[in-house]
């Protein structure tokens, strides 16, 4: 019976060990830093979101959603940001200021990744780049922010909006003579001719235009005077991106003095119209039918 009574107790003492042991382990494996304690204590407990161009901002706008900071911009933003940091311009913005906000996440475009995924990611800023490269894309990158952010109903119902207005835009030219477009990209010191794939050209697409540089992967293309001139478009639209002035300037110097552009049709009859950022730009803007508006009135206006 003493015997008996023995081996209950050691056995009892052995299974106390074995528990301590194993909640000594469990303490061992599962370790909390100091400084994992200050990230969580530092980690924001709303949405803190960041936008670093006007056009991805308009969107935050309609999707009815708050920024703690946005571009640094010559064009007009909304006034429930106006008290929103201001962050720099979209090529360039100073990361040291959005990091200091607590960012959740940071918006910019796909055609800035590049050059701005570096810096996000060395200060461990979490970035979305928005494709806006064209119509489709913009319409999907609103759908998906709306998905992210509780606004799904209010995303579709701005573009069903949109889709809904182009149409009507696209029935006002049904049967009209559609004309060859050329699309110059002008940018300091040199243009480009735009294809169907970019933002411009989706917009002549859209109105009814045929692209002379349809067919073509790339978004631009090298210029070619002698290709362009066996072309010979019914219109010429000039856009000018990044240095306007300076860029309008260049396009009349280029025209005035390379005598191969008198010989263009679309020259000889007074068909060269030049269109201006913001409402024209290189990415798409939720002033897309306002833009397309004004395209087909230029286009066609002389078809009245």
């Amino acid at each position: 019976m003493k015997q008996s009574k023995s081996y209950i107790y050691v056995i009892g003492f052995l299974l106390m060990i074995l528990m301590l042991v194993g909640c000594g382990k469990t303490e061992e494996t599962a370790p909390v830093s100091a400084d994992e304690v200050m990230e969580a204590d530092e980690a924001p407990s709303e949405l803190r979101l960041v936008t670093t161009t006007a056009a991805v901002t308009k969107i935050f706008e309609e999707l009815d959603l708050d920024l703690v900071g946005v571009p640094t911009t010559i064009q007009t933003l909304a006034a429930r940001y106006d008290d929103a940091v201001r962050v720099g311009n979209p090529m360039g913005p100073d990361v040291e200021i959005i990091a200091s906000l607590k960012p959740t996440e940071v918006f910019s475009v796909t055609t800035l990744e590049y050059d701005l995924k570096e810096s996000f990611e060395s200060l461990n800023i979490p970035a979305t780049y928005v494709n806006l490269q064209g119509l489709q894309q913009m319409k999907d990158s609103i759908l998906d922010i709306g998905n992210r952010y509780d606004r799904a109903a209010r995303a579709q119902e701005i573009v069903d909006t949109m889709d809904k207005e182009i149409a009507a835009l696209q029935k006002s030219v049904e049967g009209k003579e559609k004309p060859k477009v050329l699309i110059l990209l002008g940018i300091p010191g040199s243009y480009l001719v735009a294809t169907e794939n970019s933002y411009i050209g989706d917009l002549v697409r859209l109105a009814g235009g045929e692209n002379i540089a349809a067919g073509q992967a790339a978004e631009y293309l090298p210029s070619n005077t002698e290709f362009l001139h066996q072309s010979n478009p019914d219109i010429i639209i000039r856009l000018a991106h990044g240095m306007p002035e300076e860029v309008v300037k260049m396009f009349k110097e280029e025209f005035k003095t390379n005598d191969i552009w008198k010989h263009f049709n679309a020259v000889q009859n007074d068909r060269v119209y030049d269109l201006e950022e913001p409402l024209f730009g290189t990415t798409a803007t939720m002033d897309v039918t306002t833009a397309l508006t004004q395209l087909i009135d230029t286009m066609y206006g002389e078809q009245e």
